[in-house]
């Protein structure tokens, strides 16, 4: 019967991760069609080890599991999998939690040993009886048809992460995942000749967000507003196979779209957003949440050993979580020895093979063994393309303030005020992988705009009632809008109807550094997207095998050839124009403020450069790879007509918030708020710039690098080159003049003060200079700036408007007084110029 084969395949999974499950009532109650248990408990010892993330989890629970399996209408309706109310607690892992791991009961022991005689349910087939009325085949497609279909429903997941005083919780209400066919809507497929595609979309309804700081009994009193409130978004995601036999997909592509991304944070929330973010950086380059002593061992010590030859792997890449090697019996310990959240992930892919060829392949695998044909087996990274889309986004900065209730008794509410917001559409992530040779990051958005909002310590300068225009309050603008620019975000996406998947046709990815550079210019990045533009690229390449690669028994044998790394960060902004007048400066201030208001530890302190013992001077060869190539880490910054407008300050309350800045817990002297009103005409100074371009090179493996050059008595030039961190600044266009803003929110034309000129600037900074301490003749930092000569041309009268513009910012910081403008003066400098007026000229 049916119920032999499938049965065995869903208990499978279910005990995997759930504890305490009778596996005879959970078959009785499959047979019968429905399963419906209540109170689970997960097996978190088995989901750490699946993740392997630095995170441990405190708790784990399911209110309820219900499995419906239409036994009549297998082949024809999906299997589905309902989860009622899920929650999961996790924090940061710690030395009591490794201590708490390795002293673990024989309970867990006996949990996890079970786990893993489960790990792979497919095996479990062999022990069911067989039907001769079934045939083999038609029970092998029949189960890959019930595996690429089951639905899974997810009603009110709830995940928590506790660290310190933060408690950071999602809330999503509703979650489902299903199978659809070639234009997204909602079928029960298969993988057949001559597509070989997969199709699936995970729907996500009320995505809440929320961040609390908690008291020290671990209570939060006075719960914020939620970061993210109600937001829903759609994932889609692609699976294409070489072949019917295939393993794994050869191409994998993840897209999740979100129409409206409204976040929001409050200034008590500000300093744990920030903290999160830096346990995400941390995270990403391997500072903390390194694999335990004894974990892995065997696998990382590879890596290791490649590092110190190599130099091992760019830091950027070696902590993406991708760890396939280049030969079989290395990616065969990958497989086995050293399984991460990668693999726990590949088990979620529905593998399109055989029953006995896979135990075959697995007991080839058990004996040591190589496959009869190399080529056919032949491990290959699949392409995985990982998109995010948003069309608006807003995050909104708060400051809240706490009111307390006519009752004694009566709990403290906390009322917030917006006070700036930051809005962005046509958003872009793009992600291209294939496993360590290539890696690729493209960041991009249409248009984006700041401005305030309400009023900011007491200055009410954007309330309703003061009946503002809404270009008075953008302060930063960039880009363009999703109205002029059209869907450009979406090139070539899932969710864009003239993409390849989307029209029968397999999609072809540009994987090597060469091509990528001439496709992804700087001029594509500014059409497709308009305001920001960055592409991230890391490469490696295997210096001596150009061609095939032959896996055979000699090959392995030979010594690990040597790889020749690039990293390169290239970031284009289009049209800018920041104008920074009293309101916004003072928002920008009070945020910074907000920031700096924790006593967080940071994850990583910086260490002091120590200098390593020798292993002796280098050989000839070592010293012909690094003059044939260096590694390093190039970054490039294109800024494109770039306006700059500083206003004179209509009010100052800086003497307020620069001695916390500057490191002050508190500011002293009293605080007159004073009565905002617009200051129209507002005289301001403008810097206008054609092209900037910035260029930053650095070596990527610095302490091997200069710890050997270091040691030769006469290093060339060139790799004392590479021993330098080299900036280039080239500026074009540079002009600076007065203008004015009149009572209809323009500006005048600009007086020039300082003519349109060119410029460049270069500087080199030696690394790791205790290294080059003990030398007689050490390098040195330089720096050469190249300024033409021009001449800055000003009368008296715009002398004494420059000077009154810059008072204005600094006036109130030594005396707590506003200052006043003349209005003769500035009559003055806005009249046409004549023969009595006074010139004061600087040439430089």
């Amino acid at each position: 019967m049916l119920e032999s084969y499938v049965t065995p395949l869903l208990m499978s999974y279910v005990n995997k991760y759930i504890k305490n499950l009778k596996p005879s009532d959970l078959q009785l109650s499959l047979w019968g069609g429905d399963v419906v248990l209540s109170k689970l408990d997960l097996k978190l010892d088995v989901l750490e080890q699946e993740l392997k993330l630095p995170f441990t989890f405190m708790s784990g629970h399911i209110h309820e599991l219900r499995i419906h399996v239409p036994w009549t209408k297998l082949g024809s309706e999906p299997v589905v999998i309902t989860i009622n109310t899920m929650e999961c607690i996790l924090k940061l892992k710690d030395g009591a939690q490794d201590d708490h791991e390795s002293g673990s009961s024989s309970t867990s022991r006996t949990v996890s040993d079970s786990s893993k005689a489960v790990a792979k349910p497919r095996r479990l087939q062999q022990a069911a009886p067989s039907d001769p009325d079934l045939p083999p085949g038609y029970v092998q497609s029949l189960i890959r048809r019930v595996v690429n279909n089951v639905n899974i429903v997810v009603n009110n997941l709830i995940l928590k992460y506790v660290e310190d005083d933060i408690v950071l919780s999602v809330n999503i209400t509703s979650a489902e995942c299903y199978t659809v066919d070639d234009i997204w809507e909602r079928a029960f497929m298969d993988i057949t000749a001559p597509e070989l595609v997969l199709r699936k979309v995970i729907n996500f309804a009320d995505c809440t967000v929320c961040l609390d700081k908690r008291n020290a009994s671990g209570k939060i009193e006075f719960y914020q507003d939620p970061l993210l409130y109600k937001c829903s978004f759609r994932t889609r995601l692609h699976f294409t196979y070489d072949n019917i036999n295939s393993k794994i997909p050869s191409v994998i592509k993840i897209q999740t779209m979100v129409e409206s991304l409204k976040l929001s944070i409050t200034d008590q929330q500000l300093p744990m957003f920030i903290r999160i973010l830096e346990l995400i950086i941390a995270l990403y380059y391997g500072e903390i949440g390194g694999p335990k002593e004894g974990e892995g061992e065997e696998g990382s010590s590879h890596v290791r050993e490649a590092g110190a030859i190599l130099p091992g792997m760019d830091v950027d890449m070696e902590n993406q979580g991708t760890s396939q090697y280049s030969s079989p019996d290395l990616y065969m310990l990958s497989e086995e020895a050293d399984q991460g959240w990668v693999s726990w992930a590949w088990s979620f892919v529905p593998a399109i093979v055989g029953t006995e060829e896979e135990n075959e392949e697995g007991q080839q695998r058990e004996t040591g063994g190589l496959p009869n044909n190399p080529q056919q087996h032949t491990p290959k990274d699949p392409i995985v393309s990982i998109g995010f889309y948003c069309t608006k986004a807003s995050v909104t900065f708060k400051l809240t303030e706490t009111q307390s209730e006519s009752s004694y008794y009566s709990p403290q509410k906390v009322k917030s005020r917006e006070v700036l917001c930051l809005e962005q559409e046509g958003i872009t992530i793009e992600v291209l992988m294939m496993g360590e040779p290539f890696f690729d990051c493209q960041i991009g958005f249409v248009g984006c705009r700041a401005l305030c909002l309400k009023g900011i310590m007491g200055v009410r300068d954007f309330e309703e009632n003061m009946h503002r225009r809404e270009e008075d309050a953008v302060f930063f603008s960039c880009g363009d809008s999703l109205n002029s620019k059209g869907m450009t975000y979406l090139t070539n996406s899932l969710f864009d109807y003239r993409s390849p998947e989307n029209n029968g046709v397999r999609a072809e990815f540009i994987l090597d550094a060469a091509n990528h550079k001439e496709t992804y210019t700087e001029i594509a990045g500014m059409q497709r997207f308009g305001a920001f533009y960055m592409d991230y690229l890391y490469t490696m390449e295997n210096s001596s095998s150009k061609g095939s690669q032959d896996f055979s028994v000699a090959s392995m044998e030979e010594v690990v050839p040597s790889v020749q790394e690039t990293s390169i960060k290239r970031l284009v902004v289009g049209p800018l124009d920041v104008r920074l007048h009293s309101s916004a400066a003072h928002r920008l201030l009070k945020m910074v403020t907000c920031a700096m208001d924790h006593e967080y530890e940071p994850y990583c302190k910086p260490q002091r450069e120590m200098v390593e013992e020798s292993h002796g001077p280098a050989t000839p060869e070592e010293i012909s790879s690094l003059e044939e190539f260096i590694p390093t880490r190039l970054t490039c910054l294109t800024l494109l007509q770039v306006s700059v407008t500083i206003s004179m300050a209509e009010f100052n309350l800086l003497h307020t918030l620069m001695p916390v800045i500057m490191g002050c817990k508190t500011a002293t002297g009293p605080v007159n708020i004073p009565v905002f009103q617009p200051v129209r005409p507002l005289p301001s100074v403008q810097f206008q710039v054609e092209r900037v371009n910035v260029e930053h090179s650095v070596p990527m493996y610095a302490p091997e690098l200069v710890s050997t050059v270091s040691n030769l008595s006469q290093p060339s030039d060139n790799l004392l080159h590479h021993c330098y961190a080299h900036l280039y600044l080239k500026v074009f266009g540079f002009q600076a003049g007065l203008t004015c803003q009149d009572s209809t929110g323009g500006f005048l034309p600009l007086i020039p003060i300082i003519p349109s000129f060119s410029t460049a600037l270069y500087g080199k900074l030696i690394q790791m200079p205790a290294y080059w301490s003990k030398r007689s003749s050490a390098p040195t930092t330089e720096c050469i700036f190249e300024l033409p000569h021009f001449t800055v041309q000003a009368t008296r009268a715009q002398t004494l408007l420059l000077q009154t513009i810059c008072q204005s910012w600094t006036h109130s910081i030594v005396s707590g007084a506003p200052l006043t403008l003349s209005e003769s003066l500035l009559n003055e400098v806005y009249k046409a110029p004549d023969s009595s007026s006074s010139l004061e000229e600087c040439s430089m």
